[in-house]
C-alpha cells in the first residue's frame, strides 16, 4: 500500500464530471478517480475549511465513529473492477478492527476530516495511476538500465550465498 494524499477536485472537460485526484508523497504519480458531485462537495468544503450549520453525512459518520470509542485508523482504496474503484475503511478500538466497504469517494471525504491516512494498493495504482514527473521517470529507467548491464555472473553467485545464509 502506498500513502496518497488529496491533491485537490479537478473537472473531466468532457462530461463535467469532477474527479479527486490523489497524490504520491513525492507528487511522481497521480491517480484520479471519478465521483459524484455531493462528494466532491464535501471533499472540497473540507479542504477549503468551509463550515455549514449542520453536520453533513459524512460529519454524522465521525462524530458516530466517535461516539462508539472507535477511532479512524486509515482508508485502503484496494481494488479496481471494470472502472469502478473499492475502499475499505479501517475503525480500530483497543484489539478489535472493523473494515467497512465504501466508495473511495466517501472514504476520502471520511478521511480528510481526521486526517487520516489514504493508502492505495499497488494494484490500483499500476491501473489508474499517471506520471506526473515522465522525465523523473525516464532518468529512473535509465539507472536501472546502467544497473543491469553492470550485472556480472558473479554478483548472483554473491546474491544466492547473502540469501542461504539468511535462511539458515
Amino acid at each position: 500500500m502506498i500513502e496518497m494524499h488529496v491533491m485537490g477536485i479537478a473537472l473531466d472537460t468532457r462530461t463535467g464530471s469532477p474527479i479527486v485526484v490523489l497524490n504520491d508523497k513525492d507528487n511522481r504519480r497521480a491517480l484520479p478517480i471519478w465521483i459524484g458531485s455531493a462528494e466532491a462537495s464535501a471533499i472540497v468544503r473540507r479542504i477549503e475549511h468551509l463550515s455549514v450549520a449542520r453536520p453533513m453525512t459524512h460529519d454524522l459518520f465521525i462524530s458516530f465513529v466517535k461516539q462508539t470509542g472507535y477511532t479512524l485508523e486509515k482508508v485502503e482504496i484496494d481494488d479496481v473492477e471494470k472502472d469502478t474503484y473499492f475502499a475499505t475503511i479501517i475503525l480500530t478500538k483497543d484489539d478489535d478492527t472493523i473494515e467497512i466497504d465504501a466508495r473511495p469517494s466517501d472514504a476520502i471525504a471520511i478521511a480528510i476530516r481526521v486526517d487520516a491516512p489514504i493508502y492505495v494498493s499497488s494494484n490500483v495504482l499500476a491501473t489508474g495511476a499517471v506520471s506526473t514527473d515522465p522525465a523523473k521517470d525516464e532518468e529512473d529507467a535509465q539507472e536501472f538500465k546502467r544497473f543491469v548491464q553492470d550485472l556480472k555472473p558473479s554478483d548472483f553467485e554473491k546474491l544466492l550465498k547473502d540469501h542461504k545464509e539468511t535462511d539458515q
